[in-house]
């Protein structure tokens, strides 16, 4: 019998309803009341008394709520909507809620989760379908009630009968692989799957279903990074078509980004720093003596498109998962996230099978939010960045930070150990993932594709990270990896490289029965790690998982006498699979890369890229019509023209340069400052940050906002991992997707990066670096070629600035395709760089709010409007070494929004004023290697000493005051005035639908 509990709050205040009416209200004008339910429907023989004991002693807050145990409804018509998940869609509320019953003593087999909204007065049917849709629903993983849900009882789950399936594929023309290729979801190119009929072919036999989905899975671009593996002929063009350079590379990423970490290791760095680089699930470097600090970023676009909550957070939870499957097991000690998503103002109708960006950003938010607060880990670093070209494709980049002992960074697989599957059960969830995160999105993904969308269980993920740090200092285990991308299919997979592996699948834990073999070995459902363990350890493993309540199962056995992938299935026999062929048979595909160089350029190195002319690339006039207006608080166009110099290449807002010496400059400049201050990606994140828990585990030091008031922007977070010692670690990022040419942006980011670090006070000695490439298709040449100079950056940047990249990772196809019209939504390149740094002395960290009044403002700047990397490289030791001296006492990276908003957000963390003097040219500029920094005005003759290199000045620009303003002016004018909290204000400005 299925019983129904509702759970609302008493008396007339409804947060829930309170917070969802400006929504509501948005999207389909005026409305009354709303109320928000929260629905349990429980299928049990339960007595009413247990249920009222349920309703009241377990889901409802009887102080604040009250539980009403339902058995009819007399809604009128117009005012219901409810929402409840689909069958088979991961929902943790009710396995906790099952589990909390039955702790209670009452039966139950089953539970699900909904919720309702009820407005008064009644809505048209219309208006409700809207809300539904495009506010309180989301289609791919939700089903929408216009009235009260209460099934007699709940459908059955389906019953399979094993039939094993074979694939015809021996026989098959190019144009018919091709077609198989796409219609089962594999994703594979010509290449790829005429070397799949070879070697089919020589075994003499049609292969089975499963032994095509692993082939897919491992060879996914998510899965093996093919593209910037793939061989590379690049040719620099000038405009007149003349071949100015050519290159080739072998390897690209291995020739470029990994060559720069081998020859810094190789070249003198302190080798004993980078422990484990591109070789593990995350890069690990030396913390101290005993520990090492493990970082690892990973993105989860194509997901959290159809489904942003789960996307998100489950792309938290993947890289959680990435740190405790690092060496023998991290302990994870922080997060890290970063959006890049479209204007949220978008008033016209948005292209078929696009998500509002404002729900985009509520629901990514909410999902990493939720994710990892529940796990206790603090978020303490990111960033938002808003385009319309993330319209189609939003950027979710989600990274994590772990701490594990030196003793136990390597791993390895031995053959007979069992194979053992640890934490939450397989369901149909996340199926084809890792290909469908290898393909380009189009409107029809959301149906085609809700099978990949996963929904995340924070509480089963601790309890299984517990678990395994504490089979790891026990020595119950060889070796680790998480159940990403491809299930089983990739874990084991990996894991069996060098030995093989023999998998019975009918004995891995399902969530629900129905599903069939190749089904349970490529679903990505979350929370599951699978181990490498001995077999007189494999007892002493599953009791200690038993002690804890978490579900582990020996499912197979590492090596075979082939060194092949044997996958059984019910006694039968339904996949065989050479390793060899597995993870060496790919296709080597040799790729074109052209670059065409603007007049005003000598060589490749500077090269500007000509947009790819049969490619749609919306102008920024094109983009403000598409959105329905310029993007918040101005009408300044979204981007502006890029020439050979920095100062007149498009800025992070798209203000154009400020210029003019008359009577009307000094409104403008006041103007242009707070436009700055408020546009969107610049603005104060704070309704993001404060949702975030920073004080889990107690070790936070320098957090997102700082100064008396936390309000300020800090540059880097710091934390201490271990609360006995004051060594700590330093987090930040970079990214610049607004400078056009690909060489830049890498530099732009890379240099961001390292200067938000250095900003707080680490040294450049004892700094690593990680790479995220998003990318759109890649399969022209030009575009080809963005990335390859992309590459080329970070060799280079990492190589002048002494810096090693440790891990990485890339998703090269963002880009969305609306069948009906064709029109395609390009992402801009964007490569997102994220720095870590071993702090010696946390205590000597620095902040960013002003200190002191009658102190002096410093400005250490570029020369050159195009500095190069020698003299950023300069730039930045210098800057450590000054820090390092105690001559400077607090700083600000001159980043986005250029010099006068770096300031103001200065005074804006700290409430001192200013008095500024500087060129008002170079107001809003964004250069490189560029600080502002509040010193003792004793250490002006030292500084200017120690920052006498001939293409980096040093200058005093200003005069801290008690007043709470910021007086600006040029050398020759005061042109402003603002009160700090005039610059907080506009700061502050939350978006109107946040």
């Amino acid at each position: 019998m299925i019983h129904r509990i509702d759970v609302r709050t008493r008396g007339d205040s409804d947060p829930g309803g309170g917070g969802l009416h400006q929504q509501v209200e948005q999207a389909i004008g005026t409305v009354g009341r709303i109320e928000t339910w929260r629905i349990f429907l429980l299928d049990s023989e339960a007595t009413p008394a247990q249920i009222q004991q349920a309703g009241e002693g377990l889901l409802a807050d009887l102080i604040v709520e009250e539980a009403v145990m339902r058995s009819g409804f007399s809604d009128a018509p117009g005012s219901r909507v409810e929402i409840h998940l689909k069958p088979g869609v991961m929902d943790p509320v009710a396995t906790s809620t099952a589990m909390a019953l039955a702790d209670m003593g009452i039966p139950v087999r089953e539970v699900r989760t909904g919720r309702a909204y009820v407005f008064t007065p009644p809505l048209q049917t219309e208006q409700l379908q809207r809300l539904a849709q495009g506010v309180l629903a989301n289609g791919v993983i939700e089903s929408v009630h216009f009235k009260a849900y209460h099934p007699a009882e709940f459908p059955a789950a389906r019953q399979y009968v094993f039939a094993l399936r074979h694939v015809p594929l021996r026989q098959l023309t190019d144009d018919a692989l091709q077609r198989l290729s796409r219609e089962a979801h594999l994703f594979l190119s010509l290449e790829e799957m005429q070397a799949v009929q070879k070697y089919f072919d020589l075994q003499q036999r049609e292969p089975t279903d499963i032994e095509l989905e692993t082939l897919a899975q491992t060879w996914s671009e998510h899965c093996v990074h093919k593209t910037l593996k793939s061989a590379v002929e690049l040719t620099v063009r000038d405009e007149a078509g003349n071949v100015r350079a050519q290159r080739s590379y072998s390897n690209l990423i291995k020739e470029t980004i990994f060559k720069s970490t081998m020859d810094l290791t190789a070249g003198g760095t302190d080798q004993s720093f980078c422990l484990s680089v591109f070789a593990d699930n995350a890069g690990v470097i030396a913390f101290d003596e005993e520990d090492a600090v493990c970082f690892k970023v990973e993105t989860h676009n194509h997901p959290s498109a159809i489904e942003p909550y789960g996307g998100s957070a489950t792309g938290a939870g993947g890289v959680i998962r990435d740190i405790l499957g690092t060496g023998l097991g991290a302990r994870p000690i922080a997060n890290t996230d970063v959006f890049c998503v479209a204007f949220p103002n978008q008033e016209k109708s948005l292209p078929r099978g696009v998500i509002h960006p404002q729900r985009v950003l509520r629901q990514i938010v909410a999902g990493v939010r939720d994710y990892g607060n529940r796990m206790g880990i603090s978020t303490v670093n990111g960033a938002v960045y808003f385009d319309d070209r993330y319209l189609g494709n939003p950027l979710v980049f989600c990274g994590c930070v772990g701490l594990i002992p030196r003793n136990k960074v390597q791993k390895k697989t031995l053959s007979g150990d069992a194979i053992v599957v640890m934490g939450g059960r397989t369901g149909r969830d996340g199926i084809h993932g890792a290909t469908f995160s290898s393909a380009e999105l189009t409107d029809t993904h959301a149906d085609e594709f809700s099978h990949a969308v996963q929904i995340g269980n924070a509480i089963t993920e601790k309890k299984m990270a517990d678990v395994i740090l504490q089979a790891r200092d026990a020595g119950l285990f060889t070796a680790i990896t998480d159940c990403g991308a491809g299930g089983l299919s990739s874990a084991v997979g990996e894991m069996a490289q060098e030995t093989g592996a023999s998998v019975q699948l009918e004995k891995v834990p399902l969530k629900y029965a129905g599903l069939r073999y190749d089904e349970i070995w490529i679903s990505e459902a979350q929370e599951r790690m699978v181990l490498s363990v001995p077999i007189e350890q494999v007892e002493p493993l599953l009791q200690l998982c038993r002690s804890e309540d978490v579900e582990a199962t020996v499912i197979g056995t590492f090596g075979t006498e082939r060194r092949e992938l044997v996958l059984e299935f019910a006694g039968a026999e339904v996949g065989r699979i050479s390793m060899d062929f597995l993870h060496n048979g790919l296709p080597k595909r040799m790729r074109q890369a052209l670059v065409i160089e603007r007049g005003d350029h000598a060589d490749g190195d500077a090269a500007a890229q000509v947009p790819v002319e049969e490619i749609e690339r919306p102008s920024p006039e094109d983009a403000v019509e598409r959105r329905g207006g310029s993007p918040p608080p101005t009408t300044v166009p979204a981007m502006v023209p890029v020439s050979a110099t920095v100062l007149h290449r498009p800025t992070s807002t798209g203000f154009p340069p400020l210029s003019g010496t008359g009577a009307d400059l000094g409104p403008r400049v006041a103007e242009r400052l707070l436009a700055t201050l408020s546009h969107p990606n610049i603005a104060s994140k704070h309704w993001i940050i404060r949702q975030y828990d920073h004080e889990v585990q107690g070790g936070s030091v320098i957090k997102p906002l700082v100064g008396p008031l936390q309000r300020g922007p800090s540059d880097a977070a710091v934390i201490r991992p271990k609360l006995h010692s004051y060594r700590g670690v330093a987090i930040a990022c970079g990214l610049a997707p607004h400078v056009t040419d690909p060489y830049r942006m890498a530099i732009a980011a890379i240099d961001e990066a390292i200067r938000n670090v250095i900003a707080i006070g680490a040294e450049p000695g004892r700094m690593a670096i990680l790479d995220n490439f998003c990318w759109p298709s890649v399969d022209d040449e030009i575009t080809m070629g963005t990335l390859v100079r992309a590459c080329e950056a970070c060799h280079d940047a990492a190589r002048e600035f002494g810096i090693p990249f440790i891990s990485g990772k890339d998703s090269l196809h963002n880009q969305f395709t609306n069948s009906e019209t064709g029109q395609v939504l390009r992402i801009p390149n964007t490569l997102l760089i994220s720095a870590i740094a071993v702090i010696q002395d946390v205590r000597q960290c620095l902040t960013m709010d002003f200190k002191q009044p009658g102190h002096h403002l410093g400005i250490v700047r570029q020369l050159d409007p195009e500095p190069d990397l020698v003299t950023l490289a300069s730039t930045h030791r210098l800057m450590a070494q000054a820090i390092a001296a105690g001559q400077i006492v607090s700083c600000h990276d001159i980043s986005d929004g250029g010099m006068l908003a770096a300031t103001a957000e200065m005074a804006i963390a700290s409430d001192i004023g200013v008095d500024l003097r500087y060129p008002h040219e170079r107001f809003f500029t964004e250069i490189p290697g560029e600080y502002l920094f509040e010193f003792d005005p004793s250490h002006t003759d030292a500084l200017r000493d120690h920052f006498g290199s001939l293409q980096t000045s040093f200058e005093t620009c200003g005069e801290l005051i008690a007043e709470p303003h910021l007086r600006i002016a040029n050398y020759r004018q005061v042109l402003a005035t603002a009160s700090i909290d005039t610059l907080a204000t506009a700061w502050r400005k939350t978006l109107d639908w946040s």
